[in-house]
């Protein structure tokens, strides 16, 4: 086999395929660490490869003295077959993960364009191979969908204690040991200052997801004519470029096609709109311009979202947002509006689901007239009922959003492992709910979960199916993972049991992608 090792780093043989497990026998021969028999890669005649020892190694065996140079790590002189080689073993380290990306390109996030797309959450930093086995499992020859391991906005980075950085490198090399190689983005979520965007685009993000939340008026549907009068005349007119008289001039009563039918916004409607979104508007604009100052010529993705807002948005104000940021010279691809029913976290959609069929249809016909660009639903984590309906209308122009479904997974895992720390973590969520909750969007109550102290240990995983349970593990991440006593034990069981927790994601996010998928 050490011949085997020497045609491929002589350039005479393929790089190893997916089940190469003889390459990786060898490669731990040589190495003593673990490997992870999909990451092993050839590329400028050097093997690279990715294992474990207790933490994740890197490796590299190479003659080129340029490519050896560009990573830190311990060195040891090797023969294969009749040539001497250098090993170098190193850490995971930010410095390497730069490296490695500007050796295989597939390792770096990329604009993924205008197709049917799955966000993944990650706020333990190691759910990314979980991830590719539900994708793999529909297709291993391409994506099922477009794929975004590494996606955690402003808020969760905060309560998560990661950075920018560290989210994109966890992905990276869950990506790198999962041989996926058909490329990635990287969502840099509910952006919402300039900092943030600088932050992010420093860590080499690709796709900005913008969220002007803040500056939404949603008291607008109840003002009187008067009010939004007042409101009209102190909207930044200046950042809008443009003028009153000018919005009415381009939109007061002009027919928008929307395909089987024409939209024209009433004075009033049209009022609304500006009053609602005008700011947004105004601060979406801001940041994009932002974006690109601080990008240069790197090519990258704009998401706006306005999802976490009091009031749905209507087709009248999807209509105003969309033709006014395109006046703007903001280019966009895709759009989250705040749908009718409830989008709330880690649960099935709460809501008509004709009614929001007949939503997506308005939205989507918005997203066709003033595009194309993708329809996204953000806390689309478990919305099974949803999925169906969103396919049949956006068909490929249609992005789901994913993110704390991937740590209730962990504590599924944990629940099955150790009954005791699971009921630990379970109390102190209680205790924190009413906190953590004040900044999602949930209606679980605790007094409607069943009672610990009736249930027995093996029927704690199935607390992750109940409804009140869900929500107030779901949104209480930021403290279990701030308290050392609990994150500490809970994050070490779910990385020692890795593999289990993989199995766990890949069946729960099977679920999620199989609506999307023809055929299924």
């Amino acid at each position: 086999m050490s011949d085997q090792l020497a045609n491929l780093l002589g350039g005479s043989g393929a790089a190893p395929g997916a089940s190469n497990e003889r390459v990786a026998e060898e490669l731990k021969a040589l190495s003593g660490v673990q490997i992870f028999p999909r990451s092993v890669d050839v590329r400028r005649n050097s093997l690279f490869f990715l294992g474990r020892a207790g933490d994740l190694v890197l490796g590299v065996i190479s003659r080129d003295r340029e490519v050896l140079s560009a990573f830190e790590g311990k060195t040891t002189g090797i023969e294969l077959g009749s040539a001497t080689f250098t090993l170098l073993l190193g850490p995971a380290s930010p410095g390497n993960a730069l490296a490695l990306r500007r050796i295989l390109p597939y390792l770096a996030p990329r604009p993924l364009g205008l197709v049917k797309s799955i966000g993944c959450g990650d706020r333990l930093g190691f759910a990314t191979p979980g991830h590719v086995k539900a994708l793999e499992s529909f297709s291993a020859d391409g994506p099922a969908m477009a794929f975004i391991p590494a996606q955690q906005s402003i808020r969760e980075n905060a309560r998560t204690k990661r950075t920018p950085r560290q989210v994109l490198d966890d992905a990276m090399w869950g990506v790198f040991r999962s041989g996926w190689r058909h490329g990635y983005g990287a969502d840099a979520d509910h952006l919402k200052t300039p900092e943030d965007v600088d932050a992010c685009v420093e860590a080499g993000f690709t796709f900005f997801t913008i969220d002007p939340g803040e500056h939404v008026d949603n008291g607008a549907e109840s003002y009187s004519v008067s009010e939004l009068q007042g409101k009209i005349e102190e909207l930044p007119w200046e950042a809008l470029e443009t003028t009153l008289a000018d919005v009415r001039a381009r939109l007061l009563g002009r027919p928008v096609d929307l395909g089987s039918t024409s939209v024209a916004l009433s004075e009033e409607a049209l009022y609304r709109a500006l009053v609602k979104y005008g700011r947004a508007v105004a601060h979406v604009a801001r940041l994009y311009r932002r974006l690109v100052e601080r990008m240069g010529d790197r090519p990258f993705e704009l998401e706006v979202s306005v999802d976490e807002t009091e009031s749905v948005t209507t087709v009248e104000e999807h209509i105003y947002v969309a033709s006014e940021l395109k006046r703007l010279g903001v280019k966009w691809v895709s759009l989250a509006p705040r749908y009718v029913g409830r989008f709330e976290k880690g649960v099935d959609y709460i809501g008509d689901l004709a009614a929001l069929k007949k939503n997506f249809e308005q939205h989507f016909a918005v997203s066709q007239a003033f595009g194309p660009y993708k329809l996204s639903l953000h806390s689309g984590s478990d919305k099974f009922s949803a999925y169906p309906l969103a396919r049949e209308v956006a068909g490929e122009l249609v992005h789901l959003k994913t993110a704390g479904t991937s740590y209730l997974e962990a504590l599924r895992t944990a629940a099955a492992l150790d009954p005791g720390l699971f009921r630990t973590i379970f109390r102190f969520a209680l205790d924190r709910y009413e906190t953590d909750r004040a900044s999602y969007h949930v209606s679980g109550r605790a007094d409607r979960t069943p009672p610990l102290e009736g249930l027995a240990d093996w029927e704690l995983p199935e607390l992750l199916e109940h409804f009140d349970a869900r929500q107030i593990l779901h949104v209480t991440y930021g403290s279990v993972l701030n308290e050392p006593s609990l994150a500490g034990p809970f994050i070490e069981l779910v990385r020692r049991n890795e593999d289990r927790y993989h199995e766990n994601l890949a069946a729960h996010f099977k679920k999620h992608i199989a609506p999307f998928v023809a055929g299924n």
